[in-house]
């Protein structure tokens, strides 16, 4: 038994590396131990490995893709929070200014009330006495 895990081992390195020399010379061996029946044993174990090799080959690839899937799912959630809690400041500054903005009005219209105040024509004191008597005087004659 040790000696076909040996020679299947080395038919598959031989494989590996497209070495025909050593390939030739393990199936010969195999041949003439194992006789010409058993000889699909060997073909078959070797492209069995083979295949098995490729498939760990791809399941590190796959393995290596969820990775690589993994971090990139990472950066996007890094990302969008980043980007939430900008929104978040924008609302906060926006709020801000808008009760800023609010307090502000009625302080204009508490100065411009102020303003209209001032801007209002005083009420002029009664006119000299004779002047009132020539206005008293006029007012009866147009009536």
């Amino acid at each position: 038994m040790l000696l076909k895990n040996h020679l299947i081992e080395v038919f598959k390195q031989a494989s590996l590396e497209n070495n025909f020399l050593l390939k030739e010379n393990v199936v010969l061996k195999w041949v003439h131990r194992f006789g010409i029946d058993s000889l699909d044993d060997l073909l078959i174990h070797s492209s069995l490995q083979k295949e098995n090799q490729r498939l760990e080959e791809n399941q590190e690839q796959i393995s290596l893709i969820d990775e690589v899937h993994e971090e990139n799912q990472e950066q996007i959630k890094l990302e969008l929070s980043k980007t939430f809690e900008n929104i978040e400041e924008t609302k906060w500054k926006l709020n801000g200014l808008e009760t800023s903005g609010i307090n502000e009005i009625p302080s204009k219209n508490q100065n411009s009330n102020k303003i209209n105040q001032f801007t209002e024509t005083p009420k002029l004191p009664l006119p000299y006495i004779k002047n009132l008597r020539k206005w008293i005087n006029n007012d009866k004659k147009a009536s």
